[in-house]
């Protein structure tokens, strides 16, 4: 992530200031204004569009946290983002039903190559585990835990956070598919390994085939497992929010919103117990009539 700002910081300074470095002590406000305008233009490779504000905002952040470090240390004597405001635009995490995953699950798939992806994604929503460290999970990374289960312990590669996930049975069936897979075995990976732009490309197919509406990318698979597949069925905030290698819970509240679905149930139990409380009530106001 930070070798991507970085570059593009290189490419703002050869295209605005003409050069290939930038002294602590020049920048400015000004400075950080133009990086913004230039990193809005920017159209990433792969990618028809430009980049969005939060793309935009995030590398902007990645700056500000190595402008403010040498400001601490007294490299330079003033921060220049003092008087910057970053605009995060707060966005509806998308999900899948529990119908759209049984239809997933259900799709007759004959060839290999839509096959794989589809077990990548269900293996994703059965665990919270992204695309980029279920490519890197080995056999190492599969461990018997205090229950004396299967579970998966490895570290996040976004943020270093240690994951202990207890495996579902779905998913460790599908360990089990591929355990004797030849390519698994060559690259020691739990899991075949297939590029993230291949992957979201079959999923269009996948999702076409079940006759899903929803722009199915496999990220997808994991804000579905902190909603339709957790905290839908009652998983604590604060355990979905261990299994995704969340640093501050806030962050999992933004994934794990409760679905309606979820509200309707709650409300029927209070229903009942609101009931069961006028029972009783009506009862006890009886005992003391007669």
């Amino acid at each position: 992530m930070y070798n991507t700002s970085q570059n593009y910081i290189r490419q703002f300074l050869k295209k605005e200031y003409k050069r290939n470095d930038f002294y602590l002590r020049e920048l400015d406000y000004s400075f950080i204004l133009r990086f913004e305008n230039f990193l809005r233009a920017v159209r990433p490779r792969y990618y028809q569009k430009s980049l969005q504000n939060n793309a935009v905002m995030k590398h902007i952040q990645r700056l500000r946290k190595m402008v403010t470090l040498a400001f601490h240390l007294e490299w330079i004597d003033g921060d220049p983002f003092v008087k910057f405001k970053p605009h995060l635009i707060q966005k509806e995490r998308g999900f899948l039903s529990a119908e759209e995953l049984e239809s997933i699950e259900n799709l007759e798939i004959e060839g290999q190559r839509l096959k794989r992806v589809r077990d990548l994604f269900i293996f994703s929503y059965y665990t919270g585990i992204s695309y980029g460290d279920l490519m890197l999970l080995t056999p190492q990374n599969l461990m018997i835990g205090i229950d004396r289960k299967f579970w998966i312990i490895t570290k996040r590669e976004k943020n270093g956070n240690q994951v202990k996930l207890p495996l579902l049975t779905k998913a460790i069936s599908l360990i089990e598919n591929y355990k004797n897979e030849e390519s698994c075995i060559i690259n020691n990976r739990l899991l075949p390994r297939i590029s993230n732009q291949k992957v979201n490309s079959y999923l269009k197919e996948i999702a076409g085939m079940c006759k899903i509406q929803k722009k199915i990318t496999f990220h997808l698979a994991r804000h579905t497992f902190a909603t339709t597949v957790a905290s839908t069925n009652g998983v604590p905030i604060e355990t979905v929010s261990k299994i995704l290698g969340h640093r501050k819970l806030s962050t999992t509240q933004i994934y794990a919103k409760v679905i309606e679905r979820k509200v309707s149930d709650d409300m029927e139990i209070l229903q009942q117990k609101l009931n069961n409380l006028g029972t009783i009530s009506s009862g006890q106001s009886k005992e003391k009539i007669d």
